[in-house]
């Protein structure tokens, strides 16, 4: 019958629109939520309660998955590539062209700007501009977040999963991750266990070393050629990578946000 045929085209093409935004999101809204809340843990009290007054206490842990939540809304589609930057394999960020729509690491650079002057263009208001920061540190600390400029972040790459069809971004973004089966307040009890000396050596780092050291670990994690199913044997070797690089973008959240909200000191006169 005539009537009854349009119906699988609009389910096909509204069923992939739905998958979309799978292979665009940063860590996952497990792997956000567990970088804001590790920054939440290692903030001074007084920049806690400050953070926690703008945000009209929302937590960082649940605001940081805003800039993914707003890919829904086209006004922010211009935000799309603020989500990462691209490095080819044997240049730095220094020898290689950065797009005129900008990256992650002009923005986040722009967004501290921003909250030390409190001149808010890129992020219209201070909320905004915590949001974009929480999420955007954590973007930059998944390998394919800096992508090599052949393959989109691995999103090209396709590859199962345990059995189910994937492809080595979302394999970063959520897969590893939620393998695990923890919710973001377990996952962060599991890996938050850094030293007096990690906190010091990762906080002391800059934005672009984030990104080199994303590059270095992105070239290590492509499978073999031949390779075309991942699982157990890819978590063994990755896992401890992966929460490492989630510990230290949240300890380098928590860094910044302590470094721009820190009460002046009062000097003796």
């Amino acid at each position: 019958m005539r009537h009854s045929t349009p119906f699988l085209p609009r389910l096909v093409v509204l069923s992939a629109i739905a998958l979309l935004p799978l292979s665009l999101f940063g860590w996952g809204q497990t792997g956000h939520r567990v970088v804001g809340q590790i920054a939440t843990n290692y903030l001074h009290s007084d920049v806690l309660h400050a953070v926690q007054e703008i945000l009209e206490n929302e937590s960082l842990a649940m605001c940081a998955n805003w800039m993914d939540h707003m890919k829904s809304d086209k006004g922010y589609n211009h935000m799309n590539p603020w989500h990462y930057c691209t490095i080819p394999d044997g240049l730095t960020y220094e020898t290689c062209d950065h797009p005129a729509e900008g990256d992650v690491i002009g923005t986040l650079y722009s967004l501290m700007e921003e909250i030390k002057t409190q001149s808010f263009t890129l992020s219209q208001n201070e909320s905004n501009a915590i949001k974009m920061l929480a999420h955007l540190v954590g973007d930059l600390h998944q390998p394919l977040h800096v992508g090599n400029g052949t393959d989109r972040g691995g999103n090209d790459l396709k590859i199962k999963w345990f059995g189910e069809n994937s492809n080595l971004h979302r394999v970063w973004d959520s897969d590893l991750i939620d393998h695990q089966q923890l919710s973001y307040t377990e996952y962060t009890a599991w890996i938050d266990h850094a030293t007096k000396e990690d906190i010091q050596n990762w906080q002391s780092t800059s934005v672009v070393d984030w990104a080199h050291e994303s590059q270095t670990i992105r070239m290590m994690i492509y499978p073999e050629a031949d390779a075309t199913s991942l699982g157990y044997r890819y978590d063994y070797d990755y896992i401890e990578t992966l929460n490492k690089r989630l510990l230290q973008a949240g300890i380098r959240l928590a860094g910044i946000l302590n470094e721009l909200y820190a009460k002046p000191s009062k000097k003796s006169k």
